[in-house]
């Protein structure tokens, strides 16, 4: 039981939430305006930072134990992967007739959707497959991807003064929010390409891309319509009617 539970990522979760309170729990202690404010009366911002802090934990629980797009089930996901028709796969270029067998040797898919991974932390292949987060200690895929950004955005505000605690409180939310900008800034590229961590650094090794360009993304479907279908559109999309309807249109 026990070594079920930390190694579902316990521990990483319970640091995160520790280091949050702790964090939390320094400004208001200590002679910040966070306090002042809290000792005259004045709650508005206080309430406001402890609500965006509560928030922000709540949002990280559910990036951390949301579904990333598992694939579970062969037979059911099937009806997803075979929305091509046969006519379709005849399409296929020569050097890329390994598409049509996408097998996974861990799970033992006999066809895994296009554009899904084997996370071999996880022991599960993902839809859309981005990367597994350690900070979350979950895979990053097709139906968390959008929630990662803000689970990560920094909800502090500066209400530091000249003290040791709080100037070390300060340098580490700097460093902290120097990285997730770095991060989301990637990420947003990234997503205004419609592609993924994954397919921007090994495309030369994945089957459905190797053969395209250094330019070419069979998925780009123009920025706007690329953050559009990411932040608006939900739903699991059969990413081989994308790949091939793009196709058809460049013959």
């Amino acid at each position: 039981m026990f070594k079920n539970v930390f190694g579902s990522g316990f521990l990483v979760r319970t640091a995160h939430v520790i280091l949050t309170w702790v964090i939390t729990l320094i400004l208001f202690l200590h002679d910040t305006e966070l306090r002042q404010q809290e000792e005259t009366g004045q709650l508005v911002q206080p309430v406001l930072f402890v609500l965006l802090v509560l928030g922000s934990v709540l949002l990280y629980f559910a990036v951390s134990l949301m579904d990333p797009g598992f694939i579970l089930s062969e037979d059911r996901d099937l009806q997803f992967t075979l929305g091509v028709t046969e006519e379709q796969q005849d399409m296929i270029p020569p050097t890329t007739k390994s598409l049509r067998q996408r097998r996974c040797g861990h799970c033992l898919l006999q066809q895994q959707p296009m554009r899904s991974k084997h996370c071999q932390t996880c022991q599960h292949c993902v839809r859309r497959y981005d990367h597994h987060c350690p900070w979350i200690e979950n895979c990053v895929g097709e139906r968390n991807h959008r929630w990662t950004g803000f689970s990560s955005a920094p909800s502090w505000q500066q209400w530091l003064r000249s003290d040791g605690v709080l100037l070390a409180v300060a340098a580490l939310l700097a460093l902290l929010s120097l990285v997730v900008l770095l991060l989301l800034g990637s990420h947003l590229y990234l997503v205004s390409l419609n592609t993924t961590t994954w397919e921007f650094m090994a495309r030369h090794r994945i089957s459905y891309l190797k053969h395209c360009g250094a330019d070419e993304n069979p998925f780009d479907r123009g920025t706007f319509h690329n953050l559009w279908g990411f932040y608006c559109v939900w739903g699991t999309v059969v990413w081989e009617q994308v790949y091939f309807r793009e196709g058809s249109d460049q013959v």
